[in-house]
C-alpha cells in the first residue's frame, strides 16, 4: 500500500450514541494556537464528545482551566510533569493546590517518573512525585501518572502510598500485561494510546487483547503520538477513533462497544457530570 493511500484511511465512525472522551491531551500547547476552537469542535462533531486537557507544570496548569471553563467539552487536569520538577517549589504546589479547587478540574497530573529523558534526577523526581502523590490524595482527586521506563519507581511510590479510594490512571501505558494488572490492583485505570495502532507495537497490542475493556481508557496525548494513519503529522482529538477502532480489532468487538465501556469507565474515574452522550459543541466563554 502506497504512503497517500495509507494516510487516505477514512476516519473511523461511530454508529451509536455512545461517544468517546480522549481522557489526555494537550490543548494549550502552541500547536493549536491558530485553530484551537475548530480542533474541538471537530471531535465533538465526529463523536469525541469530552476531552480533559492536562497540566504539565504551573503555567500549563493556569491554561488547562482556562480552555476547560471555555468550553463545555473540555475538562482539565493540574500538576507538575517529571521534566519540570527540578526548580518546582512549595509556593507553586499552593497554586497547583488552588487551581485544582476550580470545578474545571478533574484530576490531578500529570505526575510521575521519567527515566528516558532525565530533564531532572531520578531523586528528585522520586520525591517530587511521591509528594504530589499525597497531594492528590489530600485533595480526593484520581491520579494521572506518567510512567516512561520508570516501572519499578512507580509501583515503589504508589504502593508505599496505597489505597488509592478515587483510582487513578497510568496514562500512555507502554508496559506488558503483568504490569498492567499490578497497577488495576492498586486501582488504576490503564490508558491506550495511539501507539498501539503501530505496526511494531506488538507487546502493547497484546496487553490489550488482556487488559479487560472494563479497566481500560483511551487518549491521543495530542499533540503528539499520531496514530496510523496520521503519524508524523499534529495528533489531536478527533484521532482517537483510530486508536479506539485499533482497541475494537485486536479484541474482537466494535467500535461502538469500546466507545461505550470506555467512556463510562472515564465519567465512572473522573466524575464528568456535563458529559452527555452526542453532546453538541458549546463554547461557554471568551479566552
Amino acid at each position: 500500500m502506497s504512503k497517500k493511500k495509507k494516510n487516505n484511511i477514512p476516519l473511523p465512525e461511530l454508529t451509536t450514541k455512545s461517544g468517546l472522551i480522549d481522557t489526555h491531551c494537550h490543548l494549550d500547547f502552541s500547536d493549536y494556537d491558530v485553530d484551537r476552537e475548530e480542533v474541538i469542535q471537530r471531535a465533538v462533531t465526529a463523536g469525541v464528545t469530552h476531552m480533559i486537557t492536562i497540566g504539565i507544570d504551573l503555567t500549563t496548569s493556569r491554561s488547562a482551566v482556562e480552555i476547560a471553563a471555555a468550553y463545555s467539552s473540555v475538562s482539565a487536569a493540574v500538576g507538575v510533569h517529571p521534566h519540570h520538577v527540578s526548580d518546582l517549589t512549595s509556593s507553586d504546589l499552593d497554586e497547583v493546590v488552588r487551581l485544582a479547587a476550580d470545578p474545571v478540574v478533574v484530576a490531578y497530573g500529570e505526575i510521575g517518573m521519567d527515566t528516558v529523558r532525565n530533564h531532572a534526577p531520578l531523586d528528585v523526581q522520586r520525591q517530587k512525585f511521591r509528594e504530589q502523590v499525597r497531594l492528590a490524595k489530600g485533595l480526593n482527586l484520581p491520579m494521572i501518572i506518567h510512567d516512561r521506563e520508570a516501572h519499578v519507581d512507580i509501583l515503589a511510590v504508589l504502593e508505599e502510598n496505597a489505597p488509592f479510594p478515587v483510582g487513578g490512571v497510568i496514562h500512555c501505558y507502554s508496559g506488558d500485561s503483568v504490569l498492567a494488572e499490578q497497577f488495576m490492583q492498586l486501582g488504576f485505570y490503564i490508558s491506550i494510546p495511539g501507539v498501539v495502532t503501530f505496526n511494531k507495537a506488538e507487546e502493547l497490542q497484546e496487553a490489550v487483547r488482556r487488559i479487560p475493556l472494563t479497566s481500560m481508557l483511551v487518549e491521543t496525548d495530542a499533540p503528539f503520538l499520531s496514530p496510523m494513519p496520521k503519524r508524523g503529522r499534529r495528533n489531536e482529538p478527533l484521532h482517537v477513533l483510530y486508536t479506539a477502532n485499533k482497541i475494537a480489532e485486536l479484541k474482537g468487538v466494535s467500535l461502538d462497544e469500546v466507545a461505550r465501556v470506555t467512556t463510562q469507565n472515564a465519567v465512572d474515574l473522573f466524575h464528568i457530570g456535563n458529559y452527555l452522550p452526542g453532546a453538541k459543541f458549546a463554547k461557554t466563554t471568551v479566552l
